[in-house]
Parts: C-alpha cells; sequence; structure tokens
C-alpha cells in the first residue's frame, strides 16, 4: 500500500500533525490539506470513510475531537486491503503497542511482512 501522507486534524479543520511520504512544497501542501479537510470535515457520519481526492484515496476516521486521515495511492483499491486484512493489521501491530506509537520506520515494519511474503 503506497501511504503519501498522514494527518491529523481538530474539529475546527486545523492540522496538528503532518507527516509526508513523498515531496510536496510547502504551499501544495497546505493547499492540498485545505482541500482534504473541508471535503472530510462536511461528510456525515453515515457516509463511508473513503473519499477520493485528486490522485490519492483518503482514508479518514474520527476520534473524539481529532481527525486521522491517511492518503494512499489512488490505484490502492479497498478490496486490496481486505483480501490482505491480515497484513494490514501487522502493520499496525507494528507501529502501536497498548496505545502508544512505537515504530514509525516504514522499513522496520514492512521488514517482517517482506520476510513472511518470501517464506511463502
Amino acid at each position: 500500500m503506497g501511504i503519501r501522507f498522514i494527518l491529523m486534524v481538530n474539529k475546527q479543520g486545523q492540522t496538528r500533525l503532518a507527516q509526508y511520504y513523498e515531496y510536496l512544497t510547502l504551499e501544495e501542501r497546505r493547499a492540498l490539506e485545505g482541500e482534504i479537510v473541508r471535503k472530510c470535515l462536511a461528510r456525515t457520519e453515515q457516509q463511508c470513510s473513503f473519499v477520493e481526492h485528486r490522485n490519492y484515496k483518503i482514508v479518514y476516521r474520527r476520534y473524539a475531537s481529532l481527525f486521522f486521515l491517511v492518503g494512499v495511492d489512488n490505484e490502492e483499491c479497498e478490496l486490496d486491503v481486505m483480501f490482505h486484512l491480515e497484513k494490514a493489521h501487522f502493520m499496525l501491530e507494528e507501529m502501536v503497542m497498548n496505545g502508544c506509537i512505537v515504530e514509525t520506520s516504514k522499513a522496520n515494519i514492512l521488514s517482517p511482512i517482506q520476510l513472511m511474503d518470501k517464506a511463502s
């Protein structure tokens, strides 16, 4: 899965955390964040948590007063995640333990998964 960025935004639309995994200028980041935040915050709870925007698919989730938004490649589809759900769970377990982020290195997170793929 090609994660391009992760955003944490409050209910007022202010970005509290932004991590990008591709190069975008500061102006491009601000414009992208503004567009995505407006689009996601305007959605109701009855609507799904997947939104297409530009060449990204945005997967978002609200927790308390914060929105967590993940931008992935548009070529990625929900079925790719669903058919490899065990890998998604494994990546989360590598990144978060007991509610705390314990690993942020993409290489360290994906290394065990790549080893499992080679073994099968």
